[in-house]
This record gives structure tokens, sequence and C-alpha cells, in this order.
């Protein structure tokens, strides 16, 4: 290829050149192209059935019996039209990235005949495809009555990066429909391998959970995801098929469809046929497979599979066999790095649509070749006019961005202002400690809300905190024990969401989080790709943070390093505001938003924050009190006269508060009314309500909990956000120290004399 753009060049291209006409200019680049050779060669040979000239190519034969379903011929040309514009859109995007008005090249040719699948898969249904099983889509799409004319621009916006994309906005190339963004059948793929299996399985668990009387469709839908051969390797996937195999053992209903083509590399990774030495003879899960080359094997076995599948309520492995990955894995793969230039032609050659189109013909009598000749020159030709039409549309800009990490907040319709009351003082009924008000308001919003579901590891009997102690009976059917893998925990609560529940997700030790971060920020991505129009909404408690003792670092870790956009975190010091900011958070997942509780285990059955005074426990906030609900902007001040301030969160509210008395009993301030106390659980970013107060101190110290140091601390960046905004003047940050946390002691934590410490440093004076 002789032409490379520069970056700089590429944006000029963008500003200043026609699509056509820059195409024109490559016309010697194009016809270097491996896709267009492999266009002339079909056209060649459409040529040449047209004269009825011998042009023989070989037509893959029945299996030994037959099969045991045959499409109709309306669907045979629905598969056909599928494959064809399947070839023509990725030649004309990888032309498209050439002249520098397309980003995405990552090819399906080679497994255009599996577009017969998409014709099995009824409307219930719900699909996730793997970025090679375009064909799959675009059947399904013209068996739901979309025009292949639509179905064409919408591609060509999704390989240009057009704002105007239906399925993820323009911000990626994703597999889908207009359909991805209304939450109704097509489920978008991120470029992370196999990560579209643990959330297919959680569909499949959740639909039994979905009260569906109203649709008449319970029991009927089956959640179809595919991934390639090597694809089989990735953790994502055996989480996700062990969960499924799992649910077949304890009789729990999981109809979910693997669809796995093997075409023998991954990339580069030769695979070697591994796929045929796996889930043969499995008890639990039945395997079918169809020759991917012929599309009536490829119906008659997909049919067969989702059938088992839909009437047994079981997981399906199904694979697509003796297929040959054609023009290499993207533009960017340098095939003669690992494959012989004779392989890489014979790959290239392959005779796929051939074949399939003198199927269609000879073997079917469905079309003639005059007939499919002239629908391959108008899906080129249209092909070619909406790449045109696509370059020209808007791209996404920054601001946009900004807008659409996640669904939008819901404002509650009452509001909570901060208060200079102690938790302690507000007057309801008996007091108690912070976790049984967890326990009640989880059972209060399940009471409300029948759509929603609390799952977790060990959670049926309790869990390790208490927390569900009792749940169980009173929803039996809504806390659900999984076995111990967050990657498959947090896949099938965006699973549920997906549905049409509502998850609560309980991770026992919020270092676990480590153990499923890949499937953590897939659920943010993912409702970054869909712009909150297919959200993944759902509550997410991190347990085991801040002043645990049992295990060490990885039971009490006290960093908090996973918190991409898109994703609320909070972190409450007590009882009242953590109901208040629960129902809170239940309001804003229902709306698609993903709100993460980093729960401090020492705060959860704290009585005393002076000797034993039982200043911390409170009384449980009704529901029906003015203020019923905490929402992110907003704050919890103890004093509010001071010229000196102490910003924290969570555990290190307690420790400030006790630091306060401290620096009075040692003389440093003359009363505890110097010092504000400012408890800022949102942690995300900064909250208006700590915006607005802070510039009226003298002296703010930022208390963080967490481990100093980079990647670990929400503080830091909020102090940095703030100073930059001229809202702080004389200011400090205490954390932490930077170490691993030793089994049985609080040593490493953030203590009194910390705070006491850099209080006074601070403020200029010494201990």
């Amino acid at each position: 290829m002789k032409h490379r753009l520069h970056f700089t060049e590429i944006r000029r291209v963008f500003s200043t050149s026609d699509y056509i006409n820059k195409r024109g200019s490559f016309q010697k680049d194009i016809e270097g192209l491996a896709e267009h050779r492999a266009l002339q060669r079909l056209q060649n040979f459409l040529c040449a059935k047209t004269q009825q000239k011998d042009f023989k190519v070989n037509v893959p034969l029945p299996p030994v019996g037959g099969y045991s379903h045959i499409m109709s011929d309306k669907m045979i040309r629905i598969s056909l039209d599928a494959a064809l514009a399947t070839f023509c859109l990725h030649t004309e995007s990888r032309i498209a990235s050439m002249i520098g008005h397309g980003f995405y090249t990552i090819g399906p040719c080679g497994e255009e005949a599996l577009a017969s699948a998409g014709c099995v898969i009824e409307d219930q249904d719900s699909v996730a495809l793997h970025y090679r099983h375009l064909a799959i889509n675009i059947a399904r799409q013209l068996c739901q009555g979309v025009s292949l004319e639509q179905i064409l621009l919408d591609r060509a916006r999704g390989y240009t990066v057009s704002k105007n994309d239906p399925v993820t906005g323009g911000v990626h190339c994703s597999i889908g429909s207009k359909a991805s963004r209304q939450g109704s059948g097509d489920f978008v793929v991120t470029s992370t391998v196999a990560s579209q299996c643990p959330s297919a399985v959680g569909r499949a668990l959740g639909y039994s959970l979905r009260k569906t009387e109203s649709d008449g469709n319970e029991g009927r839908e089956v959640s179809f995801v595919t991934l390639g051969d090597g694809s089989i390797h990735n953790h994502h996937f055996w989480s996700a098929f062990h969960l499924s195999r799992h649910a077949r053992h304890k009789r729990v209903k999981c109809p979910v469809v693997f669809g796995i083509s093997d075409n023998g590399l991954s990339i580069s990774y030769k695979t070697a046929g591994y796929v045929d030495t796996l889930f043969a003879n499995d008890n639990l899960i039945p395997r079918y497979c169809a020759n991917g080359n012929d599309i009536m094997d490829v119906y008659s076995q997909t049919k067969d599979a989702i059938s088992q599948s839909r009437s047994k309520a079981c997981p399906v492995v199904l694979i697509y066999t003796n297929l040959i990955r054609r023009f290499g894995h993207a533009a960017t793969d340098r095939q003669s790095a690992y494959l012989d230039a004779d392989d890489i032609v014979v790959m290239a050659d392959n005779p796929i649509l051939e074949s399939t189109i003198q199927q269609v013909v000879e073997v079917y009598s469905v079309m003639s070749y005059n007939e499919v000749n002239d629908r391959l020159k108008w899906i080129q030709s249209r092909t070619l006019e909406c790449f045109e039409t696509a370059s020209k549309e808007e791209k996404v800009t920054r601001e946009d961005m900004l807008q659409r990490n996640s669904a939008h907040e819901v404002k509650p319709v009452h509001y909570v202002h901060s208060s200079n009351t102690a938790p302690e003082t507000q007057r309801r009924e008996k007091k108690d400690v912070m976790r049984k008000h967890i326990t009640r308001v989880i059972a209060e919003v399940m009471s409300n809300d029948d759509t929603i579901v609390y799952l977790g590891e060990d959670v049926r009997h309790g869990g390790y905190y208490l927390i569900t102690d009792g749940l169980k009976e009173s929803f039996p059917t809504r806390i659900l024990d999984f076995p111990p893998d967050e990657t498959s925990l947090l896949g099938a609560a965006m699973g549920f969401a997906q549905v049409g529940l509502t998850p609560i997700v309980e991770i026992p030790y919020a270092k676990y989080l480590d153990c499923g971060a890949d499937m953590f920020y897939e659920i943010a991505i993912s409702n970054w790709l869909t712009n909150g129009k297919c959200p993944n909404g759902m509550i997410i408690r991190l347990q085991g943070f801040d002043r645990g003792v049992f295990g060490g670092n990885f039971h009490t870790t006290n960093m908090l390093p996973h918190s991409p956009p898109g994703v609320d975190m909070v972190c409450f010091s007590n009882g009242i505001d953590y109901v208040k900011g629960f129902r809170n958070a239940v309001l804003q997942a229902r709306a698609g938003r993903i709100v993460v509780f980093v729960d401090s285990t020492h705060l959860l059955n704290l009585r005393h924050l002076h000797g034993k005074d039982q200043k911390w426990e409170c009384h449980y906030p009704g529901p029906g009190d003015s203020d019923p609900m905490m929402t992110f902007d907003l704050i919890r001040r103890y004093g509010e006269a001071g010229s000196s301030s102490i910003v924290t969160y969570g555990n290190g509210v307690v420790t400030a508060l006790q630091s306060r008395r401290e620096l009075v009993d040692k003389g440093i301030f003359s009363r505890e009314q110097e010092i504000d106390i400012i408890d800022c659980p949102y942690l995300s970013s900064t909250p208006k309500g700590l915006a607005s107060i802070l510039p009226q101190y003298e002296y703010v110290l930022f208390a963080d909990v967490c481990k100093e140091g980079p990647g670990s601390g929400p503080l830091a960046s909020m102090a940095a956000k703030l100073h930059a905004d001229k809202l702080i003047h004389e200011w400090s940050i205490v954390a932490a120290p930077r170490c691993y946390n030793p089994i049985g002691s609080t040593c490493t934590f953030l203590s009194i004399s910390d705070v006491t410490n850099a209080m006074a440093k601070l403020t200029k004076q010494r201990l």
C-alpha cells in the first residue's frame, strides 16, 4: 500500500474532501486490496454464470441423514442478501479507512454463510454477536422487516463513526440495530474478548425472575451469544459457561446458546482445532455442530440448538466449523508476519460467496444468476452511496461525551439539605447500629419494587456481615446465592438489568472487585456505548473496606482504583445517611445509573463515638420523612462556625471527630467548634454541597481513609480540582500509609494521630 495518511492529513481529508472524489484518487491502491480482487472474482463468476459458461465451485454436501429443517425461499433470499451485504460493507470499510474516512476495519468475511442463523432467532430472544458475525445481525434485521437500504446506511455510519449511528451514537462500531438503543433484542458487544458472555447468561437467568405474564412470552426467551474459537480461552467465557453449567446442574432455568465460530485463528494465534476437544459428551450441556460454509446446515443446526435451549430452558453449545478467515483480522493486521504468502492468498481466495450463490441457484432454485448479479450490483452501489452519506455526517464532540457517560441523574421530589445535626440526635424510634438500618432499607426497597433482586456469595444465610440476615424468608426467590466468581456475578447482574430487573450486587470484600474488574468496566462502558438507552442500572455493594482486621490486604485493601467514568461511588458514615442514600441509589439504578456503595466494616456495628456514649447509634429515617433521600450533591456537616475544616468520608468521619477532641485536649485548638467535620459521601466527583461551603474556611484538611499515592484514594483528585477552581486556600491532605495491611492490626489505617498531626502542621502549630 503506497499511501499512508498521517493523522494531520486525515483531519484535512475530513474537512476538505468529498468521499467519492477522495476514493477516486486512491483508485490504484484500492485495486491492490485483496477485498477488491475478491470482488472482481465474484463478479467474474456471476458474469460467467449468466452467460452459462462453466465456472464451477464446490458446494457443501448435505450432512449424513440430511437436514432437520429446510429454510423457506424467503429466508434463503434474506440469507443471501445478508451475506452479500456483509462482504460489500467490509470491502468499503477497508477503503474508507484507506482514504481517511473510516476507523473500524475488523472484518467479518469468511463467515457470510452464518447469515441464516439470523433467520432462526425469534423477536423476543436476546442477541449479543461477536464482531465477525455481522451477517447474522443483518439477516435478523431483515427478518424483522428493516430494509436493507437502512441497514447499509446504519452500518456505514458505524464504520465512519457518524453521530447518527443508531447503535452507539458514533463512539464505537458495534454490531447491533436500532433496537439496541431501546433495550429490546440486540445488546452491544464491546471489543473486549468474550465479555459479552457473562451478561448473556445473566439475561438467561433473569428471564424466569422477570414477570412476563403481560407479554405472553414466559418461558420462551433464549439468550443467543456468539464468540470466536480464540475467545473460548478467555476467562469471561469460562466464567459464563461454568455459571450456566452450574445452573443446569442445580436445575435452574438458563436458556442460553453459545455460538462458537471456528476459523482456526485468534488474530495470529493458531487455535489448531482446540475447540473440537471441548464440550463433547457433556451430560449437562448438549453440543451441536454446523458446517459454517453451508447456509442450510447453519440454519438447521441453529434451529435445533435454539429449540433445545428454549424447550428445556438449558444452556447449549453450537459450533460453526470449517470456516476460513479472509483478509486478516483488521486493516492493521500484518498477516505476512505470521502466515506464509501462499496461505494468505488461499484464505483471501476462499470462494465462500460463490459457493453460497451456487447453492441458492442450482441446489434450491430460489434465484437465477441474473437476479443475483443484479442484486450484488445494487448492494454495491447502495453501499457506496451510504458511505458517502455517512462520511459527511456530524461526529461526536467533547461536549457530547461529557453528557453521555451514563443515564441522566434523576432528581427526587424531596431534597435533603446539608445537616448540622449529628445522626444520634434525630428522633424517630429506637436507635440502632448502621448494619440494622442497611438490612432494613434493603427490605424496604425490595418490598416496594418486585423487580429488585439481591445477588451475591453466601447472601441467603445473611452473608459475612449479616447484612441480608432474614431477608430470604421475606424474598425467597429474589435473594440469590452465586458461586465465588466475581466475573460471573457482575456479568449476571448486567444481564439482569438488561431484561428489566434492578440488581443489588454484594461483593463480600472490596478487594474482590479486582477479580471481576474487567466485567465491572464492561458494565460501565456498555452504558456509555448505548448512551443510557439500554442501561445496566444497578447497585454494587463493596464490603470489607476500611478498618476490618481479618485477612489483611486481601479482605481490607483500602484502595479504590476502580472508578471509571459513569459510575457513582459513595461511602456513608452513619445509618441515617446510608438509608437515605440507598433510596436515592435505587432511584438512580432504575433510571440506568451504576451506583457503588463502599461499606466501612468498622462502622457496621459501631455504637460509640467517645467512650460508651452510644452516639453512633441512630434512628431509622422513615420513607415518609420530609427528606427521605440523600442525593449525590449533598454532604453532612458537624459544626458550622469553625475557621478550619476536615473533609472526609466513611470511617474517616469517626476518626476526624475523635481527632477534633484530641486537638482540643492537646491545646492545639481551644474549642471543638473551631473545626468543622465535613462528611462527603460522594466520591466520584466534587459534590456541589462541598464546593459551595469550602471557600469560607481558612484551612482545609482532606483526610482520606484510602492509601496515599496514585490510583488509590478519591480525595486527592477532588482537592486538586477544588484548588484549581480557587475554592480552597490553605489546604493539605493526609491518607493511610502506602503499604499493605497486616492481618489482625489497624496500624496501616488512617489513625487519629495521623489526622491530629496533619491538622497541627496545616495550621502551623506543633504538638
